[in-house]
């Protein structure tokens, strides 16, 4: 495919030479939230939702459309995203969990649909981190307890609490402190 250049005609004493300028250059990308790196990714926890978004802009002196594709890589492994995510906007958007705990480049391609080799890519670096769990010791997680004279009290945080990362908390799971 030849590129469409514009020509522009100069006059340099009393000679005519013509300057190549191509008609259309790669974009240019910005992402926020920006200036994150794989050793300083920005963090988000597993229950949480969030998105990244793109400011496009286009150095075409004519109308053109454009194909973006989100790619999630760890470490440089391309793995694919749930299905219920959807890669081909220009903002991502990622459901709480829907990502494994870890760090992920989130790299996103432009590319111009009349010039396939003018694109530009951008990445984005996340950490994905545990939520805390909330701990309940009776039902419905209240905060004052009441209880009369020879009355029975159950205090089960094993059954009671949450762990907002997962659907359901697994009360036999042990942790140490260090």
């Amino acid at each position: 495919m030849s590129m469409k250049v514009n020509r522009l005609k100069k006059k340099s004493k009393g000679k005519n030479f013509f300057i190549k300028l191509p008609a259309c250059r790669s974009p240019w990308i910005i992402l926020i939230p920006s200036g994150s790196t794989l050793i300083n990714p920005l963090k988000f926890r597993r229950s949480q939702e969030f998105y990244i978004v793109s400011l496009i802009e286009l150095n075409c002196n004519y109308p053109t459309s454009i194909q973006t594709q989100w790619i999630l890589k760890n470490n440089s492994n391309i793995i694919p995203f749930d299905s219920q995510i959807e890669t081909t906007f220009s903002e991502l958007f990622i459901p709480s969990r829907k990502l494994p705990f870890g760090i992920f480049q989130l790299e996103l391609t432009i590319t111009l649909s009349i010039y396939p080799t003018l694109n530009h890519s951008l990445s984005v670096y996340v950490e994905i981190i545990p939520t805390n769990i909330i701990p309940n010791l009776v039902q419905l997680g209240t905060s004052m307890i009441t209880s009369g004279f020879e009355q029975d009290l159950k205090l089960d945080p094993g059954t009671y609490s949450i762990d907002p990362d997962q659907l359901t908390f697994d009360s036999t799971v042990n942790f140490q402190l260090i």
